[in-house]
């Protein structure tokens, strides 16, 4: 560490002893750079503050209604595209400024110079934006300024009217497009029924499904009918081996008789046949038997039938309803299932050209199907744009309050003199104190026994130091006491120029006696 120390304390003796380079230096730079300085023409900023307000009330109440698009994206867009050269020939052009280039050379470099030098900012979290413009010409800043405002807020309210009418006006001719294909293809759509009316599938299905209900419906037909058949012939059967039975006569004695013969039965159980009581029972019934016969030998020849009369048994006339039913079901069964097998094969016989017709059908379907769906779709589109466009007619979704308005400058905001001439005083002396150090080291002078002895390899065992006698102190006294003249006569001209723009009175004085 302390020969490290050492190195710097030779270097920092190297550089004293080359101290001219630092007063040829600063007196060559400073001065020259601060009269450059002073000939540099002023400059005035002019600032306007805008406030753009995102949060519109119909946000919320249109959510879901409406294309939503971000506001806030759509105000940071514009403020990208605002150094855009369309809006800086359109700020020239507000501005006057393109009259002033005369050719394509000086247009394209007066709006080079306004992208450069026009500024546009977020200064806070609240949406505030800050657009600064400088110009040698205050009034010229000012109308800058504010041209730039105009554009950016007309930029950004028209943008979105913009595309709603670009959006209303693409899907019309999508809707009217559709609308057309859409007509076309229900017209195919049409024909082809109508040429095809008879061999389309219906609601059961396709042809192969059709086909083959039609046949379990044959075969169901089929079994019903051969069950029917069986029941018939088993009624019939039935109906042949019943027989119709007499006519039975019916008597006003054959209630007394039964009545008498109940008693009789009553008395022999209890006497014998020689009893009075049996033998009168026995006589009265043989009377009212009499009586019957005289009364039916009477009826019969008044109806001049014999005494053999029949009719059919409640029994043998169910059966014969019974039979006529299912014969009428098995004629029925019989005519279903001829019907059954004349589908059947008649499906058959267009097995081969069905398929196809089913195939270009469920083609037309499809094509009529998503023709139509995009254009309900383009239609819910069109009107949910129009919604859109008529909330955006009735309020702004951004609204702009210009914070502050762009006012013309009074005093110049530049160029930055005061950190101009700072900056060439510290380059002066940084610059002679390098040139110093560079020719202490081209051309080195020994300043210490121990930078002798490192230079040559060897030892050195004594110093003589230059006597009185020499002047040699006398002189570098002098140099020394020029050198700080030097850079006091620099600090004090650096003094002066600081006070002079720092000090405005001090400035319209001095202005006043040149």
């Amino acid at each position: 560490m302390q020969e490290v120390f050492e190195q710097i304390i030779e270097q920092l003796k190297g550089i004293w002893l080359k101290r001219r380079y630092i007063m040829i230096t600063t007196w060559l730079l400073c001065p020259l750079g601060w009269i450059g300085i002073t000939q540099l023409p002023d400059t005035y900023e002019s600032v306007a503050r805008v406030h753009t307000d995102t949060q519109s009330l119909l946000r919320p109440l249109l959510k879901g209604l409406t294309v939503e698009t971000d506001p806030d994206k759509q105000v940071t867009l514009m403020v990208k595209t605002l150094l855009s050269r369309p809006n800086l020939e359109r700020i020239a052009r507000m501005t006057d400024l393109d009259v002033q280039a005369t050719t394509p050379k000086e247009y394209n470099k007066l709006i080079e110079e306004l992208e450069k030098t026009i500024s546009i900012r977020l200064v806070g979290g609240d949406n505030i934006y800050s657009i600064s413009y400088e110009h040698e010409e205050p009034q010229m800043a000012k109308n800058v300024v504010q041209a730039a405002l105009t554009v950016f807020i007309e930029n950004t309210l028209g943008e979105s009217r913009s595309e709603s009418d670009t959006a209303q006006k693409f899907l019309d001719t999508q809707i009217q497009d559709y609308e057309a294909r859409l007509l076309e293809a229900e017209g195919r759509l049409t024909d082809f029924k109508q040429r095809y009316s008879g061999s389309l599938p219906g609601d059961t299905g396709g042809f192969y499904t059709r086909l083959n209900l039609n046949k379990s419906k044959l075969q169901e037909a089929e079994l019903q009918l051969r069950e029917a058949t069986t029941k018939w012939q088993s009624a019939k059967e039935q109906l042949t081996g019943q027989k119709p039975i007499a006519n039975v006569v019916t008597s006003q004695y054959d209630e007394r008789i039964a009545q008498l013969t109940q008693s009789l039965d009553s008395l022999m159980l209890r006497y014998t046949d020689a009893h009075p009581d049996v033998k009168e029972a026995k006589r009265r019934v043989a009377d009212l038997k009499r009586l019957k016969e005289e009364e039916k030998s009477a009826m019969s020849g008044e109806n001049g039938q014999g005494n053999a009369a029949f009719t059919d048994s409640p029994l043998y006339q169910e059966l014969k309803v019974a039979e006529s039913k299912l014969a009428n079901n098995v004629a029925s069964l019989t005519v279903r299932v001829n019907d059954f097998q004349e589908r059947v094969k008649q499906m058959e016989a267009k097995a081969h050209t069905i398929p196809e017709i089913e195939a270009e059908l469920i083609a037309l379907d499809r094509d009529y199907g998503i023709t139509k769906k995009k254009f309900e779709d383009l239609l819910n589109r069109r009107e949910t744009a129009r919604l859109a466009q008529e909330a955006d007619e009735s309020t702004d979704k951004i609204q702009f309050k210009v914070v502050d308005p762009p006012r013309v400058p009074i005093e110049p905001s530049g160029p930055k003199r005061l950190i101009f001439i700072t900056a060439i005083l510290i380059l002066g002396f940084g610059s002679g104190i390098g040139i110093s150090f560079l020719f202490s080291q081209l051309t080195p002078i020994v300043t210490s026994a121990r930078q002798l002895s490192n230079a040559t390899g060897y030892p050195v065992f004594g110093i003589v130091s230059a006597t009185e006698s020499l002047g040699l102190a006398k002189r570098h006294r002098r140099k020394a006491i020029i050198f700080t003249l030097s850079n006091c006569m620099i600090v004090v001209m650096y003094a002066g120029m600081m006070s002079f723009y720092l000090i405005p009175a001090l400035q319209t004085s001095i202005r006043g006696l040149l």
